[in-house]
């Protein structure tokens, strides 16, 4: 093989070497080299890790979400009945570590929990949508660390979403078109009619077409079972046929015949829920965990998160090609990213700048104009201050001269007053002096 790898002058060799994409030789092998054991290998080093999975339960409260998933893995979950008074719609997860032969599944399951309970719907998917990103985008951002540890981190991102519907027999809610709609493109939507014996056999054939009929004119997509694969074809090309699957579940065992099963008893008879003749229950276990577990696991990352982290990124500014189509580097991708946020940043800051230098601007006039405004009011005030002192100083003014008149006017008086009473005793004086002269006066 050396030889033949080798032959030929040098600029062959290289070219061969240069373009491997043009073609690869087949080559017999002289004796067994050992590398078919690579399947049992990633056999055993994937039983050695575990697996996880993570299932999305969207429904009306009292749909029988929880008794479903005891019944599906058949052991009783932990949690609380959901009552009908929730203000909103709220996701609780809950993560369980089982064992079934040597096989661990890390199983998550997520419920919906006040779905459909309040008056105004119009905004019950909003929760659900931002859950499942908010799983894909901490995927992403632990992807996109420089040290990653991917095989140690736990994935909580939605691989299976089974849509509860109600068995009314007649048609699709709003609610349930709106939500799927929504959630089509995010998650691996499955439909089932939950507590599906609520109606009649007749009933529930026209109910999965008219289902049916209303999520294609609706343009829902609904996980389809994969058919490219032909050890799994033809079952699971009968399956998608099938859908919606009606369900039934229950934990409560009662004996039939000479064995105990799962049923549901009524007073007309019993249910069982393991009769692919009374509910579709086995065919939903088979598809969903015995055959495509693995399918959806990997249609959750190559489809749904792909095209989760395509628009991330595009958001970011990465593309595959410029606009010549030329393969895009993502250094250059870094670096054009890198200088338009420095640009954006330096815009930014003379932005900014040119807005504290505005604000000063205006601050320093208001202060002017209340400084102004101060001034004009001091000498407004000083002015009338001036003014009443002058107002005062004349009626101090105008009070002393009328103070000097009285006093003047007092003196006049008191002098006057003093010289008529020195004129009176003159003549009083006077009298008596003649009095005494003239002794006949006294007679008179």
């Amino acid at each position: 093989m050396e030889a033949e790898a080798n032959s030929g002058s040098p600029e062959d060799s290289w070219a061969f070497i240069q373009r491997p994409g043009e073609g690869c030789r087949t080559v017999p092998l002289a004796g067994h080299v050992g590398f078919d054991s690579l399947p049992d290998q990633l056999v055993n080093q994937s039983v050695s890790q575990g697996f996880c999975f993570n299932i999305l339960c969207v429904g009306e409260t009292g749909l029988g979400k929880s008794t479903l998933m005891d019944t599906l893995f058949n052991t009783k979950f932990e949690g609380e009945p959901a009552t009908h008074t929730q203000p909103g719609v709220q996701l609780q997860s809950n993560t369980y570590d089982l064992q079934e032969s040597n096989v661990g599944l890390k199983l998550t399951i997520v419920s919906t929990v006040g779905f459909g309970d309040q008056i105004n719907k119009e905004d019950s998917y909003r929760p659900i949508v931002e859950f499942i990103d908010a799983q894909f985008e901490a995927y992403l951002q632990e992807e996109l660390k420089i040290r990653r540890l991917l095989h140690n981190y736990h994935d909580s991102r939605i691989h299976a979403c089974l849509y509860f519907i109600a068995p009314t027999g007649h048609s699709l809610k709003s609610l349930d078109l709106v939500t799927m709609k929504k959630l089509d493109s995010k998650v691996n939507v499955i439909p089932i009619i939950a507590k599906s014996d609520a109606i009649s056999k007749s009933e529930l054939t026209k109910f999965k077409i008219k289902i049916t009929s209303e999520l294609v004119s609706n343009g829902v997509q609904i996980y389809q079972f994969p058919t490219d694969d032909e050890a799994v074809a033809e079952i699971n090309g009968t399956m998608n046929a099938h859908l919606p699957f009606a369900v039934i579940g229950s934990t409560e065992e009662l004996k039939i015949g000479n064995k105990m099963v799962k049923a549901r008893q009524y007073p007309w008879g019993t249910v069982q829920v393991e009769n692919e003749a009374h509910c579709d229950f086995v065919k939903l276990r088979e598809m969903l965990i015995r055959v495509n577990m693995e399918d959806l696991r990997e249609q959750t990352h190559s489809r749904h998160y792909e095209l989760y982290r395509r628009c991330k990124l595009e958001e970011m500014g990465f593309k595959d090609t410029d606009p010549d189509s030329k393969p895009f580097s993502l250094q250059e991708t870094y670096e054009a990213k890198r200088n338009e946020f420095l640009g954006e940043l330096q815009k930014k800051e003379e932005e900014m700048r040119q807005m504290f230098v505005q604000r000063v601007k205006e601050k320093e006039a208001e202060l002017k104009e209340a400084e102004k405004e101060l001034h004009e009011k001091f000498d407004r005030l000083k002015k009338l201050h001036q003014d009443e002192k002058k107002k005062l100083e004349d009626k101090k003014k105008s009070l002393d001269d009328e103070v000097n008149a009285f006093k003047q006017r007092k003196t006049a008086a008191e002098l006057l007053q003093s010289q008529g009473s020195q004129a009176g005793g003159s003549q009083t004086l006077k009298r008596d002096k003649e009095k005494k002269n003239n002794p006949w006066l006294c007679t008179e």
